[in-house]
């Protein structure tokens, strides 16, 4: 990610889908001050270090609310919608 876009190109958020939920995926945000909407894996575990307060949150919220729920406040939906749109062309 980072060697795609220039460091001083300011980045809000990253979408991505669940094989984003990785370690160097979610350091690598947390290095450019990105924040990652990312649903986490079925069994995720919760991570020590700062790099990963975003995703142990997604973890907390889904456990409690359940990921439809999740998605619905992330905005996580807007994904599928870009994706269905970038398909028709």
């Amino acid at each position: 990610m980072h060697e795609q876009i220039p460091i001083d190109e300011p980045i809000a958020s990253l979408t991505g889908d669940g094989a984003y939920d990785t370690k160097t995926v979610n350091e690598a945000c947390h290095k450019r001050g990105i924040m990652p909407i990312i649903p986490p894996r079925k069994r995720a575990q919760i991570r020590k270090g700062a790099a990963f307060s975003a995703r142990n949150d997604s973890i907390a919220a889904c456990r409690r609310f359940g990921r439809d729920t999740w998605k619905e406040w992330s905005g996580y939906h807007r994904r599928s919608l870009v994706e269905a749109k970038m398909n028709c062309f």
